[in-house]
C-alpha cells in the first residue's frame, strides 16, 4: 500500500490524519517541521506528501520548492488561510491539491487516494517508467530529461544526444524563458575563449531540435539575438 507523509507542526493534526490513513490501509509517516519533511522525502520517498504551509524552521512553500528539485510525488498543501494568493503560489511551485483548515480528515484521505491513483497512472506511461527512483529530472508532457543518467526521452523513446547537444539542452532549460545571446551560449557551452564560428551553435540547435521531435518548438529562435527555451510551446 502507498505511503503518505503528513508534515505539520500540530501533533493533533498528525495523529488524526495517521488514524484515518492507517484505517484506509496507508503507511503513514510524520514530520513536525520543514527540515524533517525534506529528510524523510529524500530517505523514504513517500507516495504522497500532505504539507502544512505554516511550519517552523522552513515553511511549506520553501519545502515544496525543494521537494520539486528531486521528486514529482503528489503534494497536498494544508493551510489555515484560504487566500487566493496562497493557493496560486502553491500551484505555481508544483502543488497538486490544496486543503484549508479546518478540514474533514475523511475528505483529505479521499484526496490522497485520488492523488495516488493519478500518480500510478502517470508512472505507467512509457516515458515515466524509464525514470529510475530518485533520479533528478525535468519533464514537460512526454519530454523528459533525466539529469542523473544524462538521457533524453521523447514520448517514451530514448534519444541519442552528443555531449555538446546534451549540455546545450540542459543550459537552455536552466535558463528557460530567458533570451540568451549567441555569445552567452557559446561562452557557457564551448568556453569563454571559444573563437569558432557562430554557425556551430546554430548547427547544434538544429540537431537538438531534430532529436526533440514534436517538442522542437520549445527552442525559439530570436532573430539577431540568439535563442530562448519556451516550455509552454510543448
Amino acid at each position: 500500500m502507498a505511503r503518505i507523509l503528513i508534515a505539520d507542526d500540530e501533533q493533533g493534526i498528525r495523529e488524526i490524519v495517521k488514524k484515518y490513513g492507517e484505517y484506509e490501509g496507508f503507511t503513514v509517516l510524520e514530520a513536525k517541521n520543514g527540515e524533517e519533511t525534506l529528510q524523510i522525502c529524500r530517505e523514504e520517498s513517500p507516495d504522497v506528501v500532505i504539507l502544512d504551509i505554516m511550519m517552523p524552521k522552513t515553511d511549506g512553500f520553501k519545502v515544496l520548492s525543494e521537494i520539486r528539485r528531486f521528486s514529482s510525488c503528489p503534494v497536498i498543501m494544508l493551510s489555515a488561510r484560504g487566500e487566493e494568493y496562497d493557493r496560486l503560489h502553491g500551484f505555481e511551485l508544483g502543488a497538486d491539491d490544496y486543503v484549508v483548515k479546518p478540514f474533514s480528515p475523511r475528505e483529505l484521505i479521499m484526496r490522497v487516494k485520488v492523488a495516488v491513483s493519478r500518480s500510478v497512472k502517470e508512472s505507467s506511461k512509457p516515458e515515466n517508467r524509464l525514470l529510475e527512483a530518485g533520479h533528478e529530472h525535468y519533464r514537460v508532457k512526454g519530454f523528459v530529461v533525466d539529469y542523473t543518467s544524462r538521457k533524453l526521452y521523447v514520448d517514451g523513446s530514448e534519444k541519442d544526444l552528443t555531449f555538446k547537444e546534451y549540455e546545450l539542452l540542459v543550459y537552455l532549460i536552466a535558463n528557460k524563458n530567458i533570451a540568451l545571446t549567441r555569445d552567452q551560449i557559446l561562452s557557457a557551452i564551448w568556453g569563454y575563449d571559444y573563437y569558432g564560428e557562430e554557425r556551430t551553435l546554430d548547427t547544434h540547435v538544429k540537431m537538438l531540435r531534430s532529436c526533440m521531435g514534436p517538442y522542437r518548438d520549445m527552442i525559439t529562435t530570436l532573430r539577431g539575438v540568439g535563442y530562448r527555451f519556451d516550455e509552454e510551446k510543448a
